[in-house]
């Protein structure tokens, strides 16, 4: 049995948290990004 077979689980379950993290990480731009301009034009 290779390398490749044993850890191609943990391949696809770190693929998986990349995916997750990376979302997590654009959604939380863009809300602190949207709502910094929100609050800028409001009170800038």
């Amino acid at each position: 049995m290779s390398d490749d077979d044993e850890y191609a689980g943990f391949d696809a379950v770190r693929q998986r948290r990349v995916k997750i993290v990376a979302w997590v990480v654009i959604v939380a731009l863009i809300l602190v990004g949207g709502g910094a301009t929100v609050i800028a034009l409001l009170f800038g």
